[in-house]
């Protein structure tokens, strides 16, 4: 594809257009078979802008085993309005020789500057003063190779921040909330509760392969990012009792570890562990709250459905999600 062509975005799309030869990332797909017997291809479409849900009919397994999940196509078809949403129908396709495109330009990403977060991150971080969090702390972020893939890992490969630069901008969000929250509990350890939140998604960067498409590692597969960052602290830990010559304080890890484990809050929510110390429930809750209201914004931003007043039902949030709490109507005089 010519360097000099203007791209036609996902965000772009209106049902009744037609695309010519346009380059998608191809998230997934699926071979399903129709009501009369035949095979018809479902798959997830995605650019830098958003996602599409896409269906070719009269399809083959040898055009299904073609499509690189994953990978880029161009393809050929029609945008169509499909009960109140867009879906593309798949014409034709054809393969994108590789190095022909940037994968980096089909992948969401962060609105907010990677180095400005990171930054900031930095500057909080550094105001843990308790000599062993403090340690512990620096041998991450001083970690060239976990900055860069911090910095660059999503939150979650789908729901929350599923973008480059999504961990650190959600990361950050927590750091800045308990900055605000902490004070209000003058009886929590601010140390242990920051190092917490720095430290309980930081599996993720294992968990996560964010190159060409988001998608689960074998390790992450099999281990999971909440184990998978307990390992991690303490492999920064022996690190840590190699280089000074004594042995990290056994309590600040088992709280450290413990910050990881319960940051889920529930059993049915995959956390092996429930908040048993009150910066554990802060750090959960906190969690929670950044994710969820972050997953609403971005349902009501992303709805094709611009003159309702709800969203179509969201299975993560269990919920439809309505439109119009904003601006909030003038509060009633009080006193």
């Amino acid at each position: 594809m010519p360097a000099t062509r203007k791209r036609t975005h996902i965000r772009d799309l209106q049902a009744g257009q037609t695309v010519e030869d346009e380059v998608f990332r191809l998230v997934q797909k699926d071979l399903r078979t129709t009501t009369n017997g035949g095979l018809y291809i479902h798959a997830v479409l995605a650019d830098s802008t958003g996602e599409l849900l896409a269906r070719m009919w009269n399809a083959s397994q040898a055009v299904f085993d073609a499509m690189p999940e994953g990978g880029f196509l161009y393809l050929r078809g029609r945008v169509e309005n499909f009960k109140g949403a867009r879906q593309f129908i798949i014409d034709g396709m054809r393969a994108v020789p590789k190095g022909e495109v940037d994968p980096a330009d089909f992948l969401p990403t962060s609105p907010y500057e990677v180095g400005t977060m990171w930054t900031r991150l930095v500057e909080i971080v550094r105001g843990v003063k308790d000599p062993a969090l403090r340690a512990l702390v620096a041998r991450f972020v001083k970690d060239e190779q976990f900055a860069a893939g911090f910095q660059r890992a999503p939150a979650a490969r789908g729901n929350h921040h599923a973008y480059l630069g999504g961990l650190l901008e959600h990361t950050l969000a927590l750091l800045e909330l308990a900055l605000v929250v902490l004070p209000r509990y003058p009886q929590l350890n601010a140390d242990l509760v920051l190092c917490g939140i720095l430290l309980h998604d930081v599996g993720k960067v294992r968990e996560l392969a964010f190159e060409t498409n988001f998608e689960y590692t074998t390790e992450g597969q099999l281990v999971g990012h909440i184990a998978q960052g307990v390992i991690w602290v303490h492999e920064k830990v022996r690190e840590i009792e190699q280089e000074f010559g004594k042995p990290f304080p056994r309590e600040t890890l088992n709280l450290v570890d413990h910050l990881i484990l319960a940051h889920h809050g529930k059993y049915e929510f995959g956390s092996p562990k429930l908040p048993a110390i009150p910066e554990a429930v802060l750090v959960h809750h906190l969690d929670n709250l950044d994710a969820k209201v972050h997953m609403m914004l971005a349902e009501i931003a992303n709805d094709p459905d611009r003159s309702g007043d709800w969203t179509q039902y969201n299975r993560a949030l269990e919920t439809r999600v309505y439109k119009r709490s904003a601006p909030l109507r003038e509060s009633p005089p009080t006193g």
